[in-house]
């Protein structure tokens, strides 16, 4: 089963990942648990150049759920470019999306996909409202 993308999303952050050798699996593709790690990764970088890292002893994210479209093999060597989008905002969630792209073919979709972020009051185990300058960054 194909998660659609909406195309109601804003663009907030793009960077670049390197493709490493051990990203490879015995197919020669990067394993698909990578591409979940791209994500990752360009999720958080965005986070903190928001100013908005995880503190376990206050607040901080969490994903709730997370999902990939699988649509071309990534192969070592290369750079993936990470498109990263917000989508809608609730009072203490909003959802993430992301293209995954190579550098040297950026206008081709390699996967898609996204992850809904709760934002958690850690001490507590509950959810709690976004920052405003969390939320402000967001629409």
């Amino acid at each position: 089963m194909k998660l659609e993308v909406p195309a109601q999303k804003t663009l907030i952050h793009t960077m670049t990942v390197p493709i490493r050798w051990g990203d490879m699996d015995a197919m020669g593709h990067v394993n698909n648990t990578l591409y979940f790690r791209y994500m990752e990764i360009a999720r958080l970088q965005w986070m903190f150049e928001s100013g908005v890292p995880a503190n376990p002893q206050g607040e901080g994210p969490v994903i709730a759920n997370a999902f990939c479209n699988f649509i071309r093999q990534l192969e070592f060597p290369g750079e993936v470019l990470v498109r990263t989008y917000a989508g809608a905002v609730g009072r203490s969630s909003f959802d993430t999306y992301h293209e995954l792209c190579r550098t040297d073919d950026p206008d081709t979709v390699y996967a898609n996909g996204g992850a809904t972020v709760v934002w958690v009051d850690f001490p507590a185990q509950k959810s709690a409202p976004l920052p405003v300058h969390l939320r402000e960054r967001l629409v």
